[in-house]
């Protein structure tokens, strides 16, 4: 009796083993895998090598508790540094241990590895080769935007009107600062970073002055947000120049290392002027500002003495009858000769001028777009990533500089993100296409083709039952003549009999690209989730999206959302056309300004959707702010005819269909007013939206509460549109 026991208990132990396995191959997708934030999201990341970058030659990555280091070409790797041996060179000094190795940055230095990371308001620089402190910057809490020079072995950083400057040892010192209400210096905040602005900090060659932005904001006006959290509700009021309205004024100043002193450029009257992609000479000498008025149809090239701050020359002039948008910093091949990346003639490309600011020569041409660019350590080649071969791929190219001749160095076809190492000697390649998803490799750039190969990823998804289909194709804009890009996310069984429910995703706005040829065509969770559940997911980018020319992207201008509906349309009617699409079950989801666009399709075509879900939308553009909105719709003073095409508060007596917003009630991008405007055009009108609001959340709902999210989507979806 005992022995059968035994054999049942192992049959069920058997049995159980072997449902486990099944169930944990076969497991449905949950939104906690599909979700950024969700508990179980890594498990469809496919595998990558944490921090991956180049230490001079060589390159370096974290892995289990170690950093570990590569050899190029031939990629030999062995272990440089464990966190137990970082954990040892901080508490011999008596610093607190780390947790897990943080952000790291390598150098290379006179043949040893240098690692620097901030750890507990302290910035260390370690030696991997003697395993030994280099240099200890201290830090206060509120400095921010800490930008490291080389040169000078020393941070600056700022705490909103005061400048500091981080000594390697330890030393923190004030380098200028200015209690003027409402100014700050060195804020990356600037002109709301639009321009490709992403700092307020810039040192210069050799280390020897630091250009940074002073922004005052004291001619606009309080903008109140409510935090909730509090027992009683706290007023944390931010500065939000809305369209039309008074915005901020910024100058530019150069604090001199050596003489201890802080000039500011003599640039005049700068309330109606974007100071845009600041740029030092190669000697430290001067400093180059690309000013865009506030039209942002004319941008100036101006040159000014680093050291008076007197202004020397304006080089050159370019205008345009739609808007001009500098994003690139000029990139200096020798001190009297520089590449500029303009849009001149319609795309992205890249001209050598010479200090004077004459022409020398367009260096790249083409329907396509250069998407950023760097020269090389000996300044003969200029390596750029661009989309010559498909609007949906980004590929690396060298360009000689004296002939233009281009050598493609990426062959596959797909997205690749690339460094190069300091020397140009070596690139690393992260890559990915719609059926691979991820490839690490290095090459030589001196001989490109004889890559080695650092990681090759799995298909996460392959460890789940995921019946699902990611499709890519193309249809005909409404200009009959503009080819689209589109993604489908369907069942992976469909025939004319189902009748299927149909969402168009959207965005749809400028400097975004919802379908490129990545990994399963950029494919998103939520997607994959609702086709997992019967639905057809299709999104489309229409014109006035990103990289593909000015042309493309300006088709909207004065007017937004006007062409971008009628190529959406074209969308729904390529959703009609599938046998398996019910064309009586249409919803619609977008956020921003895809929330903008889920208004503006179901309103002005109140009987095409049955359901729609509109977050942090757009709901009348004269609410947003001036950098953005005036670029694409000019001012409510010299466009109201635009301004009122595009309200959506005028078109909410339209309502049919349900229609659920969703806001966040601190947000500063799209304030909550955008909303609770619709709600009361609404209420006027006598339609019914419903509406959710998350507390304590900005411009969308990130961590585990974006799981809670698009639950409330889809159960919405489930109640009105399945």
């Amino acid at each position: 009796m005992l022995n059968n026991l035994r054999v049942l208990s192992v049959l069920l132990t058997l049995f159980l083993s072997i449902f486990s396995v099944m169930a944990q191959n076969s497991k449905e997708l949950t939104l906690q895998h599909l979700m950024p934030g969700g508990k179980n999201y890594s498990s469809i990341m496919p595998e990558n090598m944490r921090q991956l970058q180049f230490a001079g030659d060589n390159y370096i990555y974290v892995k289990a508790g170690k950093v570990i280091v590569g050899t190029l070409p031939d990629a030999k790797e062995q272990k440089l540094i464990t966190k137990e041996e970082i954990d040892l060179i901080l508490s011999n000094i008596g610093k607190d241990t780390l947790k897990a190795i943080p952000q790291i940055v390598a150098s290379e230095e006179n043949g040893s590895i240098m690692l620097r990371f901030k750890h507990k308001n302290r910035a260390y620089k370690i030696d991997c080769n003697t395993k030994k402190l280099v240099s200890e910057y201290n830090f206060n809490r509120g400095d921010k935007h800490a930008e490291y020079s080389a040169e000078a072995d020393a941070y600056v950083s700022t705490t909103y009107d005061t400048l500091h400057l981080h000594l390697p040892n330890g030393k923190r010192v004030v380098m200028t600062s200015d209690t003027a209400k409402d100014v700050s210096l060195g804020s990356n905040y600037v002109h709301r970073n639009e321009f490709g602005i992403e700092k307020g900090i810039f040192w210069s060659p050799g280390g020897k002055s630091v250009a940074f932005y002073r922004m005052d904001e004291s001619a606009v006006k309080d903008y109140p947000l409510v935090d909730v959290s509090a027992r009683q509700a706290e007023l944390k009021s931010i500065k939000y120049p809305m369209a039309g309205m008074k915005s901020h004024t910024v100058k530019v100043g150069v604090y001199n290392l050596k003489r201890g002193n802080t000039v500011y450029l003599k640039s005049g009257k700068t309330d109606e002027r974007y100071f845009t992609n600041i740029s030092w000479s190669p000697e430290g000498d001067k400093i180059y500002i690309l000013e865009v008025n506030r039209k942002q149809d004319t941008c100036n090239l101006v040159c000014y003495n680093a050291r008076s701050g007197s202004k020397e020359a304006v080089l050159f002039t370019e205008t345009s009858d739609k808007y001009t948008e500098p994003e690139h910093p000029l990139i200096f091949i020798s001190e009297n000769e520089f590449i500029y990346i303009s849009r001149r003639d319609g795309y992205r490309h890249a001209y050598i001028y010479n200090t004077k600011g004459e022409l020398q020569r367009q260096l790249t041409s083409g329907e396509w777009e250069i998407l950023d660019a760097k020269i090389s350590a000996d300044k003969r080649f200029l390596y750029i990533t661009s989309t010559e071969a498909s609007p949906m791929e980004r590929n690396l190219y060298k360009v000689n500089i004296k002939n233009g001749e281009r050598v493609r160095i990426t062959p596959e076809a797909g997205v690749h993100n690339t460094q190069i190492s300091p020397s140009f000697n070596y690139y690393i390649d992260n890559f990915s296409n719609n059926n691979t998803p991820r490839i690490i490799k290095a090459g030589s750039l001196k001989t490109p083709g004889k890559d080695v190969e650092l990681l090759r990823a799995k298909n996460p998804f392959n460890k789940f039952d995921m019946p699902v289909v990611i499709e890519n194709g193309t249809i005909i804009a409404a200009d009959g003549v503009t080819t689209l890009y589109y993604r489908m996310t369907r069942p992976a069984e469909v025939d004319s009999t189902k009748n299927l429910p149909a969402i168009i995703y959207v965005y749809g706005g400028p400097h975004a690209q919802q379908v490129t040829n990545t990994f399963m065509w950029n494919y998103r969770g939520w997607d994959i989730y609702m086709a997992q559940r019967g639905y057809v997911v299709f999104t489309l980018d229409n014109r006035g999206s990103a990289n593909r020319g000015l042309e493309f992207e300006s088709a909207t201008h004065r007017n937004l959302g006007k062409v971008e509906l009628a190529d959406q349309l074209q969308g729904v009617e390529f959703l009609k056309s599938l046998p398996y699409v019910d064309a009586t079950r249409l919803g619609v989801h977008g956020w921003s300004f895809g929330g903008f666009m889920t208004l503006n399709m179901t309103l002005n075509n109140p009987d095409m959707f049955k359901a729609a879900v509109a977050g942090g939308a757009v709901t009348d553009w004269k609410y947003y702010e001036i950098m953005y909105g005036e670029r694409y719709m000019g001012t409510p003073q010299d466009n109201p005819e635009g301004y009122k095409n595009s309200d959506m508060n005028s078109l909410a007596g339209n309502l049919k269909g349900r229609l659920l917003l969703i806001h966040c009630d601190t947000d500063p991008v799209v304030v909550w007013q955008h909303t609770l405007r619709f709600l009361d055009s609404s209420i006027n009108s006598g339609t019914y939206p419903d509406y959710f609001v998350y507390p304590g959340h900005g411009h969308n709902v990130i961590g585990p509460n974006r799981v809670h999210l698009y639950e409330k989507i889809t159960r919405y979806f489930d109640d009105f549109l399945k």
